[in-house]
C-alpha cells in the first residue's frame, strides 16, 4: 500500500503554514487544523494528503530543482481530468490549480481525494486467483473506456495534434534521453535508430494516458472497480497502442526489472496471459482486426520509453532532486528495459 509521511517531514520541502493560510484564502469552509502527508513511493510529482476536518483532498506539485522539459506537466493534468469529469471514465474531482511558485515553491492543484486500494504489486499478493482475475479484467475495461473518450466533446481538441504521434514521440524521447543521458546505454540508441526506420502508419487518434499501468489505477475498496484513473502527465492526443504496449511491459519483464510477471505462475495466480488479457481489451474496444492491434513496433517503442524514464530518475538522482529515495537505483533498470526491447523488435506479434 502507499505509504505516507508526517506534516514535519513536509515540512523540510515547504512551509505547510503558507500553504495552509492559501487554501483558507481560496477554498469555502475548511474546518479545523490542516494535516499533511507525503505519499512516499512515486517518481514523478510529489504528492500529498492534505486534510482539514470537513475536507480530504490530494496536492500534486511539480518536483523542485531542474526538471527536463515538458516534464512533469501538472498543468496538463489538472486539465484533462477536469476535461474527464464528464465522461465514463473514472477521475478525481479537480480543485483547483496554482501555477505560481510563490506557495510551496512550485505550481500545484488540489483535487478531491477518492477512497480506494492501490496495488503496487502487479502479482497482486494476499488475493485469490479469482480476485486477481477480476483486477486484471476491470484494468482492461478502464483501457477501453479511455480509448472510447470522445476528445472533442470534452473539450480536448487541442490537447495534442491528430496523427504522426510516433513521429512526433520519437522526437521528443530523443531529446529526453539526450538530456537524461549521464552514462552510455547503446541499447536505447539502437531502439531510437530502429524505430525511426520501421514506423507504422499512424492515423488514429484516441486521448491517451502515457503511463497506464496497475499502480496508477484507484480501486473501490472492497470491489474489483476502478474508481479513478491517476497520474496524467504524459496525457496527449494519439495513438492507442501505445497505451496498450506500455499496459502489458509487465509480461515480458521479470519481477526484479520493475516487478514484472515473466516466469511466474499466471494460471495459479489466476492472472491472465498477456495474449487473454488482450484479448479481453480488444474485444472491449472493438479491435477484432489484426491491422488495429499492437506489433512489436509498439513493445518496442514501449521499452524505450520505459528506459528513458528510468535513465531519466538516474540523472535525477545525479542532480539530487529525485522524488524517491531509492531514484539512483531504479535507474539501473534502464540496460535490463532496453534491452527487453531490442527483444520485442525479434518477437511475433502476440497470437489472439
Amino acid at each position: 500500500m502507499t505509504q505516507t509521511s508526517s506534516t514535519s517531514a513536509v515540512a523540510r520541502s515547504f512551509d505547510p503554514e503558507r500553504l495552509d493560510a492559501f487554501l483558507r484564502a481560496h477554498i469555502p469552509v475548511l474546518d479545523g487544523s490542516m494535516e499533511l502527508q507525503a505519499i512516499n513511493g512515486g517518481q514523478s510529482n510529489p504528492t500529498f494528503f492534505v486534510s482539514y476536518g470537513n475536507r480530504r483532498m490530494v496536492l500534486r506539485k511539480k518536483p523542485a530543482g531542474e526538471v527536463l522539459p515538458s516534464a512533469h506537466a501538472i498543468d496538463r493534468e489538472y486539465r484533462v481530468m477536469q476535461a474527464l469529469a464528464s465522461t465514463a471514465l473514472p477521475v478525481p474531482q479537480m480543485v483547483l490549480y496554482h501555477e505560481g511558485d510563490d506557495v510551496i515553491g512550485t505550481p500545484f492543484y488540489l483535487m478531491e481525494r477518492v477512497e480506494g486500494r492501490v496495488f503496487n504489486d502487479n502479482d497482486l499478493p494476499g488475493m485469490t486467483p479469482i480476485e486477481r482475475g477480476a483486477i486484471y479484467q476491470a484494468m482492461a475495461d478502464t483501457l477501453a473506456t479511455l480509448h472510447a473518450v470522445d476528445w472533442r466533446k470534452a473539450g480536448l481538441a487541442d490537447f495534442g495534434r491528430e496523427g504522426g504521434y510516433f513521429e512526433r514521440q520519437l522526437r521528443r524521447w530523443q531529446k529526453q534521453w539526450d538530456l537524461s543521458r549521464i552514462r552510455e546505454n547503446a541499447a536505447i540508441d539502437e531502439l531510437l535508430a530502429w524505430l525511426e526506420k520501421h514506423m507504422p502508419a499512424d492515423d488514429e487518434t484516441t486521448l491517451t494516458h502515457g503511463d497506464f499501468k496497475l499502480n496508477n489505477l484507484l480501486f473501490h475498496p472492497t470491489e474489483p472497480k476502478v474508481v479513478a484513473v491517476l497520474d496524467w502527465e504524459l496525457s496527449t492526443l494519439g495513438n492507442p497502442l501505445a497505451d496498450v504496449a506500455f499496459n502489458t511491459v509487465a509480461w515480458r519483464t521479470l519481477p526484479e526489472e520493475f516487478g514484472g510477471l515473466r516466469g511466474l505462475d499466471l494460471v495459479a495466480l489466476g492472472i491472465p496471459s498477456e495474449a487473454a488479457y488482450l484479448s479481453h481489451y480488444y474485444q472491449q474496444s472493438g479491435r477484432s482486426s489484426p491491422a488495429r492491434q499492437a506489433t512489436p513496433f509498439h513493445w518496442a517503442f514501449a521499452f524505450m520509453r520505459w528506459a528513458v524514464i528510468f535513465e531519466g530518475i538516474a540523472a535525477r538522482a545525479a542532480r539530487g532532486n529525485a522524488v524517491a529515495d531509492n531514484a539512483s537505483e531504479m535507474g539501473a533498470i534502464g540496460r535490463a528495459l532496453a534491452q527487453r526491447g531490442l527483444e520485442a523488435i525479434d518477437s511475433p506479434a502476440v497470437a489472439i
